[in-house]
């Protein structure tokens, strides 16, 4: 699966990945309000309002970024309308030719990590017939119950074609109260990262491995030494923009071929629309403003692989 996305960030001229995260405060009144009036003010209605946000962003973006990144905590939170705006947002993805990542953060052992993966990446069998569940072709999966949690996941990428991301240095400012943790004079997230390259081994897909890793943005000097850990490992980059994260700091997150990570940016680019540097599409025109930050996002990581 990773040689396919590869293909696209390649063909697109993009390491992008748009993560849609949608909130009811980054909806313009103009979808709301006439999701609430079909579907009422209640979670049923607020989800139709994810819906459309969401497929409003994916046809202005398709054609110019590989992959989009649903964040399943927000649509959880509305229940079960939620979920089914999760699923159709993933389909719809799909069909529009993006990878989907889900950001599901996936960790259990034995059974309950198998029954996540196949409900995310593989298939479930009723009957004489097989079926996906959310079907998406990469997702997020938290190491911190080791290879009893991660192996299951190994097994349906390699079974399905598709692609994991494990956590080892997020993003976000306490990270360090465990990733940081010395262990035998070493970081806990480089112990991760020497065993996630050699979980990539399993899972090779020409130059890279289907099995990835999650490293934030935000800690440049960190992503440089990881990726000499990993070096044959794809790197899902969060933090970028809204989080404080600059393109003039990823340099060392990719390798040599200008390839080797993936960039998420969020926020800076569903809510560009609200923002002051897109005001001109602050009538609401949120696919517009998410197209025009997705453009100047390529530009800026376009500088970085040439520098």
């Amino acid at each position: 699966m990773i040689s396919k996305l590869i293909d696209s960030i390649v063909s697109k001229d993009a390491p992008i990945v748009v993560g849609l995260d949608p909130k009811l405060d980054y909806i313009p009144g103009r979808i709301k309000d006439v999701c609430f009036e079909e579907k009422g003010r209640n979670p049923e209605g607020a989800a139709e309002a994810f819906w459309q946000f969401n497929k409003e962003i994916i046809d202005c973006i398709y054609d110019i970024v590989p992959a989009v990144k649903p964040q399943i905590a927000m649509y959880e939170e509305l229940g079960i309308p939620g979920l089914v705006a999760f699923k159709k947002t993933i389909d719809y993805a799909r069909e529009k030719g993006l990878f989907v990542i889900g950001d599901v953060k996936r960790g259990d052992i034995g059974s309950t990590s198998a029954s996540y993966a196949e409900a995310h990446l593989g298939q479930v069998k009723i009957g004489e017939e097989f079926f996906s569940g959310f079907d998406e072709d990469f997702a997020t999966v938290n190491p911190y119950l080791g290879s009893d949690g991660v192996k299951p996941f190994i097994s349906v990428c390699n079974r399905q074609d598709r692609g994991i991301f494990v956590l080892v240095k997020t993003s976000n400012p306490s990270s360090g109260e465990f990733q940081d943790r010395l262990i035998d004079g070493k970081p806990l997230y480089e112990l991760v990262a020497k065993k996630v390259n050699e979980w990539g081994n399993e899972s090779m897909d020409g130059s890279y491995s289907n099995i990835g890793a999650v490293v934030g943005a935000t800690y440049p000097q960190m992503g440089q030494a990881l990726r000499k850990i990993m070096p044959k490992t794809y790197i899902l980059v969060p933090g970028y923009g809204a989080q404080g994260g600059k393109g003039e700091d990823l340099k060392g997150f990719f390798n040599s071929d200008g390839l080797g990570a993936i960039v998420n940016s969020s926020r800076g680019i569903i809510a560009a629309w609200k923002s002051d540097k897109y005001s001109i599409f602050s009538d609401g025109r949120v696919g517009e403003a998410a197209r025009a930050a997705a453009l100047d996002m390529k530009k800026d990581l376009a500088l970085v692989n040439k520098k």
